[in-house]
């Protein structure tokens, strides 16, 4: 139907995926499938969706497509998305698209002069997070204050004083469903007593995840434009939040000749290397800080007397992260994760 030799529909209209293969045809776009399918959800009174090549087309609704396309449409439904908006990608969680989808033709957020009014500043609300200790999730209080640089949360609904209390311009969020195992959840990670600290929240619904996530993030925005004036204000956008490179299991050994490999949680950032005993501990095992002169990363085997080396399959399941002061020496589970930390790892070298 050369639908897709349209500029903008090559591809999809929400979280561009390329290659479309549906239309929500009342609206005059091209979606991927995944999308296609949070748009059935919608309801045929704001999205009608048909596969491009597996129904049967009019000659009206193939013009009106024509006539419209991805681009057009989105200069209408996008006009006004603020900088600090997440826009997802293809890889992103179910919930971080469906939001967005449901923002840009159902609630009608960015349409028009619109305000967002979770994000002016303000926010007080529930969500569950996990204990330190337990590690069963309760319901706490939060409080998102622009005017104090703080998010605050509270164990019970009278107390005064607050259980945590976080510098927004100091948090981190990463839409983690997969990882804690619920739809609507996040890690936030941010720094106590010199030392990384992560929460595990979730929220009842995905609107009230995404709600939350955008206020931190139009909070920290404006810390940004504080802190740095004459910074174009596009590209301070890009720096509010940071994603993982690679996190996974990994085993390492300790700095002596004999000493065991112990399984960690191990999370590869655009600075470091952290490791923990499993993924939802508070506090890290132990970081590693890499940066580019005499930092090395290479496929080896070092610690071959480490009481459990037998353990080592194959030797080119191991390798070797130099530092200046030391040399970490870690164990993947397969070769192939091996050469995957290997050169992710490396680009972080190479990039500091």
């Amino acid at each position: 139907m050369n639908l897709t030799s349209i500029p903008g529909n090559e591809k999809c209209a929400d979280c561009c995926e390329p290659d479309p293969k549906y239309s929500a045809y009342n609206l005059g776009i091209l979606i991927c499938e995944n999308c296609a399918a949070i748009h059935k959800t919608l309801g045929p009174h704001i999205s009608k969706v048909k596969s491009l090549n597996l129904e049967n087309w009019d000659d009206n609704t193939l013009n009106s497509l024509r006539s419209l396309g991805n681009t057009k449409v989105n200069s209408k439904y996008e006009e006004n998305v603020p900088l600090f908006y997440k826009r997802p990608l293809p890889s992103d969680p179910q919930v971080v698209k469906e939001q967005w989808i449901r923002a840009k033709y159902e609630r009608k957020e960015f349409f028009g002069d619109k305000k967002l009014s979770y994000a002016a500043g303000y926010k007080e609300g529930y969500l569950w997070k996990k204990g330190k200790d337990d590690k069963h999730f309760q319901k706490r209080r939060f409080i998102l204050d622009t005017t104090e640089n703080t998010l605050k949360y509270f164990r019970k609904e009278e107390d005064r004083d607050p259980k945590g209390c976080l510098r927004l311009d100091g948090i981190n969020m990463m839409i983690l469903p997969k990882k804690i195992g619920h739809p609507n959840a996040m890690q936030i990670l941010y720094e106590q007593n010199e030392q990384t600290r992560n929460l595990f929240i979730y929220a009842d619904d995905g609107q009230e995840l995404i709600e939350w996530y955008t206020a931190v993030r139009a909070a920290k925005l404006n810390r940004l434009k504080i802190a740095y004036p004459n910074v174009d204000v596009v590209n301070l956008s890009t720096k509010i939040m940071w994603e993982y490179i690679k996190e996974g299991w990994l085993s390492k050994t300790g700095p002596r000749s004999g000493d065991a490999f112990r399984r960690r949680w191990v999370t590869l950032d655009s600075k470091k290397l952290t490791y923990y005993e499993d993924p939802f501990c508070p506090y890290p095992k132990g970081e590693v800080f890499i940066g580019s002169q005499g930092f090395e990363v290479e496929k080896k085997l070092i610690n071959s007397g480490a009481s459990n080396s037998k353990e080592v399959k194959d030797p080119n399941m191991a390798f070797i992260v130099k530092v200046p002061e030391r040399c970490f020496q870690f164990l993947a589970e397969t070769v192939e994760d091996a050469d995957d930390w290997v050169e992710k790892i490396r680009t972080v070298i190479i990039s500091n």
